[in-house]
């Protein structure tokens, strides 16, 4: 059980990097310091999008229109986090 416990921390921050990758990437883009015309930006930037989508998209259902701020990967990052306190409060049962 032990292992199930590292395996799933270690998806929770998998997902935490991939979270701040994109939100650094989203700033840098849109402070034109990338540009979207370079293939490797493109192509990163085009794979973050489509793997964060989903999750974007069902939390935006729930979150009230905030015009043009998105609070979405604010939520999921919480949620990563509360993911994480909830696995670390009960790693003795994973033993």
């Amino acid at each position: 059980m032990t292992s199930l416990f590292q395996i799933l921390m270690l998806l929770l921050d998998i997902a935490w990097f991939i979270l701040i990758a994109h939100i650094i990437m989203s700033w840098l883009i849109n402070f034109q310091v990338l540009n979207l015309r370079q293939p490797l930006v493109a192509q990163l930037w085009f794979g973050l999008n489509k793997m964060l989508e989903p999750i974007y998209g069902r939390i935006r259902r729930f979150l009230p229109d905030m015009g043009g701020l998105d609070l979405a990967p604010l939520v999921f990052l919480i949620a990563i986090y509360v993911a994480r306190i909830i696995l670390i409060n009960n790693a003795p049962s994973f033993y």
